[in-house]
């Protein structure tokens, strides 16, 4: 890897455009190096995964509605929408099945510097590659080189520090890898990756306070605006420059200020791309945070005869958890028993309580509003705090992987003065775990997400292939649809009338 210092540059500065960060992303983009067999072994099982995260949404509010307004774009020779037959938009069905991925937070992530669902990625890239006729090994490539371009941004480059939210990093890697996987010229892809991140910084209110169902969609519309980014460049259409180093640029006015310098590693030419192997998928529907307190929970309930005597619960973990998804927030809507589910999804302290009384995590029962509003859940909920640890802290930032953690110490201590200690750094699931993430696993979870949605000879025709990407002939990326058995798409809610 190179590392790449950046930072603002005045406009009267000899700053060649070869030196910018969008270049040398876009020279990451058209490198032909070949995607190493692991690289390709994990973009399958993450393909394998969005499908099932999207079978378990398929029909809920949110998902519906973006299913409903893509639908109203049909376009022949266009991409698919996950669930439903024909052809639209690729931009809409990038919209629809982006909004259906993210939906439970329940696909990937990489957390560094910053935090990402590299998995964003993926439905825009598959929704362009079907649109243009692309075979298995170029949407392969191109996704490569999303999740690289993705997961060495959020290496280098903190956003939630200044209230940015983290698709600023992902309008640029959709940009670059439809690059890649349509074998775009660099300064296509320059002014694409340009463009991309210009339209894609929003403020983190998204996932403050009373969460809505726009934390579902924010990828989505990154995806989408990456989607006409590449367009429009493709049609000679240029982009504000240089975006993050310009003296107007992102870095001087939404980020760190004129003063601020990032380091961002980058594959040097011809090295390949691994950043996906760096990533990780959840067991759980929840924040990824809250992933590792979900196994510790399950695991010392155990050790407690009856969770009623527990006088108070402190959870002893990282920066990022105890400000963002616990207590150090100041968000009262964590322990609102009311809160919407994607607020829910942010609370470790309402989390760790379901998980600790019932000893499972569900996508649906452990969300459902009577489950939030149950008397002893409340009562044990509102005696769960968090506390940040430097050492947690430490080892969340740290760049060893076998260190790198994000997990929590509990403390819980019983009304008779008896304390129960115990800690875990990482979820079971994660490659370091108890029970590591592998292909079984990622079958086994679409499986049981596409059970009583997907019919089963479905399943196995989806299987054979995401299982088969490399070998799909060019215009073969259709077969990566699925399609949802028509009773549970009559069961959607119904969204009222838009506009268009």
């Amino acid at each position: 890897m190179i590392n790449h210092e950046v930072y603002t540059r005045r406009s009267a500065e000899a700053f060649p455009k070869e030196e910018h960060l969008a270049y040398k992303i876009a020279q990451i983009a058209v490198d032909p190096v070949e995607v190493p067999e692991e690289t390709a072994e994990m973009i399958v099982n993450r393909i394998i995964d969005n499908a099932a995260v999207s079978a378990a949404s398929v029909a809920r509010r949110p998902v519906t509605s973006a299913r409903r307004q893509a639908q109203s774009r049909p376009l022949a020779g266009g991409a698919t929408v996950f669930g439903i037959d024909g052809e639209y938009a690729p931009e809409w069905a990038a919209w629809a099945n982006g909004v259906a991925v993210r939906e439970l937070d329940f696909h990937d992530t990489f957390l560094a510097a910053e935090y990402s669902h590299p998995g964003d990625n993926i439905p825009a890239l598959v929704a362009v590659g079907q649109r243009v006729g692309a075979s298995g090994r170029d949407l392969i490539r191109g996704l490569a080189t999303a999740y690289e371009v993705q997961v060495d941004l959020v290496r280098g480059i903190c956003l939630h520090e200044h209230k940015i939210d983290h698709v600023a990093h992902l309008g640029p890697s959709v940009a670059a890898g439809l690059g890649t996987m349509l074998g775009l010229p660099i300064d296509t892809i320059y002014q694409a990756v340009g463009q991309a991140l210009h339209l894609t910084t929003a403020t983190r209110q998204s996932r403050k306070g009373e969460i809505s169902s726009w934390k579902a969609y924010a990828p989505a519309l990154a995806g989408k605006v990456a989607v006409e980014a590449v367009d429009r460049a493709m049609r000679g259409e240029g982009a504000p420059s240089p975006i993050w180093e310009g003296e107007d640029g992102v870095i001087a006015w939404l980020l760190g200020g004129p003063d601020a310098r990032y380091t961002v590693p980058l594959p040097g030419p011809g090295e390949a791309k691994r950043g996906i192997l760096d990533t990780y998928t959840k067991e759980h529907s929840a924040e990824y945070q809250s992933q590792a307190p979900i196994d510790l929970a399950r695991r010392m309930r155990a050790r407690i005869a009856d969770v009623a005597d527990i006088e108070s619960i402190v959870l002893h973990t990282s920066h990022h958890t105890h400000y963002v998804i616990g207590t150090g927030s100041g968000d009262p809507q964590k322990f609102d028993p009311n809160a919407s589910r994607e607020t829910l999804d942010h609370s470790v302290m309402y989390i760790f309580a379901v998980a600790l009384q019932d000893g499972e995590w569900d996508h649906e029962r452990s969300y459902a509003p009577e489950r939030a509003r149950r008397a002893d859940t409340v009562e044990l909920w509102n005696k769960i705090s968090t506390v940040e640890d430097p050492e947690w802290t430490r080892r969340y930032h740290s760049t060893d992987p076998n260190e790198k953690a994000f997990g929590a110490r509990a403390v819980i201590t019983m009304a008779d003065g008896e304390v129960i200690v115990d800690e875990l750094a990482v979820a079971d699931a994660h490659p370091l775990g108890a029970r590591p993430f592998a292909r079984e696993q990622y079958l086994g979870k679409f499986a049981a997400m596409a059970d009583g949605v997907v019919d089963a000879a479905e399943q196995e025709r989806f299987v054979a292939a995401a299982t088969g990407l490399a070998d799909l002939p060019a215009g073969g990326l259709g077969g990566l649809n699925v399609r949802v058995l028509g009773d549970v798409l009559a069961s959607a809610p119904a969204t009222g009338e838009g506009i268009l």
